[in-house]
């Protein structure tokens, strides 16, 4: 135990009860949900989750002692799904990050796919010529040429090292109109429309090897994005 001021034995108890009391409130939103995505299974959820974190915490600041669930905190979670329970329409926002490490590759690459290049333009700077320089052109032309998809799967030899990647699967009721969003693509994603989400990210391997605190058992931890209960089982 730390040396600043410890719960007291009421406030351990006072958390225990709030325990209690989140329990009793899941049951009963769980029994009288009314279909698969029940907006108030995932607030008693949350509560739950919120309830056995604080007295987690009390119980080991005041006895150096944890509780055996791993729950997710709520904030580590999708908000409760709201959209549409038949969904006529989907989005699918995907964000991947790399980092340029070999950028003479990256060029050299670029360089290979304008000298292929047989469409330029009479009296139009050819693309070889600029590629050779700039890290920008290459990058341009390489996502230019390839699908973001074979990109993720050969970005060793473009000279790109992966960082943080997402796909959100967001739910709407009717397609969007031709060009509605197109200036601003990413602004109008909802969580709360949310139907699945998958996060890559290197800090999940850290927080499984994260021993800042050898003296207690890790709990509650994982990825920090989930699948909501929409998700069907075997993807995850």
């Amino acid at each position: 135990m730390s040396d600043a001021a410890q719960p007291t034995a009421a406030e351990v108890r006072a958390a225990a009860e709030a325990v209690k009391a989140a329990l009793d409130a899941h049951l009963a939103a769980v029994e009288r949900r009314s279909g698969e995505d029940d907006s108030g299974v995932h607030e008693a959820f949350n509560q739950l989750a919120a309830a056995a974190e604080v007295y987690d915490e009390l119980l080991y600041d005041a006895y150096d002692e944890v509780t055996p669930f791993e729950i997710p905190g709520a904030e580590d979670g999708l908000p409760p799904y709201t959209g549409p329970e038949e969904p006529n329409a989907v989005s699918v926002l995907i964000r991947r990050d790399y980092t340029v490490i070999e950028p003479q590759r990256l060029r050299a690459q670029a360089q290979r796919v304008a000298d292929l290049d047989t469409d330029t333009a009479a009296g139009e700077p050819s693309a070889a010529g600029v590629v050779g320089h700039s890290v920008h052109a290459a990058l341009g032309v390489l996502f230019g040429e390839f699908e973001p998809d074979e990109i993720a799967s050969r970005h060793k030899e473009f000279g790109l090292e992966e960082g943080d990647s997402t796909l959100w699967v967001a739910a709407a009721d009717e397609p969007a109109e031709p060009g509605e969003w197109l200036d601003a693509p990413f602004e109008q994603a909802d969580p709360q429309q949310i139907v699945c989400r998958f996060d890559v990210s290197s800090v999940f391997d850290e927080d499984l090897d994260d021993d800042v605190d050898e003296t207690r058992p890790a709990a509650g931890r994982g990825r920090a994005a989930r699948t909501t209960s929409q998700e069907v089982d075997g993807l995850a």
